[in-house]
């Protein structure tokens, strides 16, 4: 641990003494459950995307008994872990070689009711007719804890419910002779020794205890007979609830409808949802598309239906901080919001924008960040420094929501939707950015950088303040409002002009990445950061600007990492997650993000369509790092390109479509260039 409080990690520490990285998340914005490499169900969180974990990351298991013979799924088991094209439902396959049976199995979480299916198709590979029963395990720990859970069967419903106070889970099976479970058991686990009732289920009986209560998991199972070189198909399914009726409500209509109907019908949903309207990629690889489409339905799972953006829901990180990232940063949620807003998704990002003002403090400032419910979550920011009161903050969260609701105000023009935001969230968000300044430099007043490692005044911060300001004077100019409008840009404009004046290095020749404040000036830390690329995506710097150059041209020599993996790290020495010391090739871990913003940099600067290839080389590395699903984790190991800390990363997804968009921009900016000078005829 570091002065500051932050955890560090020894480099002694590898990828699998801590994580088991989050694959396949499927939602509806109140439900989202994330399996792990081995195809485990792990995360089940309701009734916000991001808050409650009704399982805590604990794995709840699916076995399979034939001919006398017991295998959970895990590693013995051949597991291939994809999605059914442009949708929100998994497409695994499963193969036992012992068992000599192939499964394929369909996931999905009902786009309207809180309702998770799971299709079993059972695949006999022996050549002989056999019996084959399907065991589903759950380990919930309900409100996030494991106290005074109750797990018991319902005759009425044929199923077994786990309940604590107002939230409801009722598990049920179906096979082709039974609808309902046809046995099950209820136990303890973690107390007195106990495993838990997954170890009554491996001799192919339960034992149909009627009622668990404490600390509580259970299982059922359901049969089918699959002929030889044959077929036959089972389901699954949980319905979440506030209270018995509601889950028996929506188990209803399961029986209904039959669960068969539910995998067709959300195939139909999302595959409407991420096409949206037509796109023209152009001349992008295929990969390179699929990706931007699994990307946006990635970060759906990710949305709360409340407004909120989650960073990231996997728990395990848990197990290494002892807290999540399953909280809407405003910064990550600003970014995500463009991304959304770049693709047409308007009501997400307003939605986001609404809960921004509903949380923003009426001094015009964001904290560091929320829970899905708008609370504050927890921080490691304190609120006094040197002995004095200082603002836990990151600054450039305020400034970049203020920039990305301009962003998506120019695109859709909802004047309705801004109307009660403006003066809580606009005016006083600019206002604030106006006085959190040093009277004499004019540059921003201190406080914590992105990565939420070192108090200063930070590059990124600087530009995203006069991102931020630039879009409130565009608001109060379109509103008229023409004191604001000239006190923010010229806010700006004397922002940009310190930052030039302060942050720059003569004898680095580039900028810096942070300036610590002194009697006469600032210390310069002169590490190379990647996020100095907010020079030109917020601060308005031309790419072109020999300053930006030369400072873009540096954190790519230093941070392209130089194994076979590839891909650019955060900064020089980067100890977050570190896996190697030989620094002078591998500055940190590659990140996804990272390795987007310079792929941003080669696309604004570009000037012939030639000069974009790099640009389309980048999201192709993306493409090609990404696990077979299309998830992206926050960052890789440089040496074996294992997924690496939390996995999805809300924002990996959202730069790689932002920068998708900015390539299809300027390929269609530079090919009507190229038209207007072949077309003109010299005088």
């Amino acid at each position: 641990m570091d002065s500051d409080g932050f955890v560090i990690q020894s480099s002694k520490y590898r990828l699998g003494d801590f994580f088991m990285p989050r694959d396949l998340p499927i939602g509806n914005g109140r439900v989202l459950i994330n399996f792990d490499k081995d195809y485990g169900l792990r995360d089940i969180y309701y009734p916000h995307v991001g808050q409650e974990n009704q399982t805590l990351g604990h794995l709840s298991r699916f076995g399979v008994w034939a001919d006398g013979d017991f295998a959970w799924v895990g590693s013995e088991w051949s597991i291939e872990r994809k999605y059914l094209k442009e949708t929100l439902v998994t497409d695994v396959v499963l193969k036992h070689e012992r068992l000599k049976l192939e499964l394929r199995v369909h996931d999905t979480v009902d786009y309207v009711y809180d309702l998770y299916v799971r299709e079993v198709h059972v695949f006999d590979r022996s050549g002989q007719e056999r019996q084959v029963r399907l065991f589903f395990h759950h380990d919930f720990h309900i409100y996030e804890n494991e106290v005074g859970d109750t797990a018991y069967y319902d005759p009425k419903t044929e199923s077994v419910i786990h309940y604590k106070k107002n939230r409801w889970f009722l598990t049920s099976a179906a096979g082709p002779r039974k609808f309902g479970v046809e046995q099950w058991a209820a136990g303890n686990k973690e107390i007195n020794g106990c495993e838990g009732t997954w170890r009554d289920a491996e001799d192919g009986e339960l034992g149909c205890n009627g009622i668990s209560q404490g600390s509580v998991d259970s299982t059922i199972r359901t049969s089918l007979t699959v002929a030889a070189n044959g077929e036959a198909v089972a389901h699954y399914w949980i319905c979440f609830g506030n209270c018995y009726e509601q889950v028996a409500t929506i188990h209803d209509r399961v029986r209904e409808r039959t669960p068969a109907y539910y995998i067709p019908r959300n195939q139909n949903y999302w595959r409407l949802w991420v096409n949206p309207e037509h796109i023209d990629f152009q001349n992008l690889p295929q990969k390179v598309i699929d990706l931007y489409k699994r990307s946006l339905l990635i970060i759906r799972t990710q949305i709360d239906e409340g407004g909120a953006i989650i960073a990231a829901n996997d728990f395990d990180i848990a197990r290494f901080a002892r807290d999540t990232y399953s909280y809407m940063w405003p910064r990550d949620g600003a970014l995500v919001a463009n991304a959304l807003t770049r693709a047409g998704y308007r009501d997400l990002a307003e939605r986001f924008f609404k809960f921004c003002g509903d949380v923003i403090k009426e001094e015009g400032y964001l904290l560091h960040k929320y829970n899905p419910d708008r609370s504050l979550a927890s921080s490691w920011h304190p609120w006094i420094k040197d002995g004095k009161p200082d603002l836990p903050i990151q600054e450039d969260e305020t400034a970049l929501v203020l920039w990305s609701i301009w962003e998506t105000f120019k695109r859709f023009r909802n004047v309705e939707f801004m109307r009660p935001l403006f003066k809580k969230l606009l005016r006083h968000g600019a206002q604030f950015l106006v006085s959190h300044s040093d009277p004499e430099t004019k540059l921003p007043l201190p406080s914590y950088d992105l990565w939420e490692e070192r108090y200063g005044v930070h590059l990124f911060t600087v530009a995203s303040v006069i991102g931020g300001l630039r879009a409130a004077a565009g608001f109060a100019h379109a509103l008229g409002e023409v004191d604001n409008y000239k006190t923010y840009l010229d806010t700006a404009d004397e922002i940009h002009q310190a930052m030039v004046k302060y942050m720059w290095s003569e004898k680095d020749k580039r900028f810096c990445r942070m300036a610590t404040r002194t009697a006469d000036g600032y210390n310069l830390d002169m590490t190379i950061d990647s996020a100095m690329y907010g020079l030109f995506a917020f601060a308005g710097m031309s790419p072109h600007d020999e300053k930006v150059k030369a400072t873009m041209d540096a954190v790519q020599d230093r941070l392209w990492i130089k194994t076979d993996v590839g891909g650019v790290a955060r900064y020089e020495n980067d100890y977050y997650h570190q896996v190697s010391n030989d620094v002078g090739n591998v500055a940190g871990n590659p990140w996804f993000i990272c390795t987007l913003w310079l792929a941003r940099y080669n696309i604004s600067s570009a000037r012939t369509g030639g000069n974009l290839k790099e640009a389309v080389k980048l999201l192709e590395w993306v493409a090609n790092h990404a696990l077979p699903s299309g998830v992206l984790a926050e960052q890789v190991n440089p040496y074996t390109n294992e997924p690496m800390s939390v996995s999805p990363l809300t924002w990996s997804h959202a730069d790689f479509v932002t920068t998708v968009h900015e390539y299809l921009q300027k390929n269609r900016q530079l090919m009507a260039e190229a038209v207007f000078e072949h077309t003109i005829t010299p005088v």
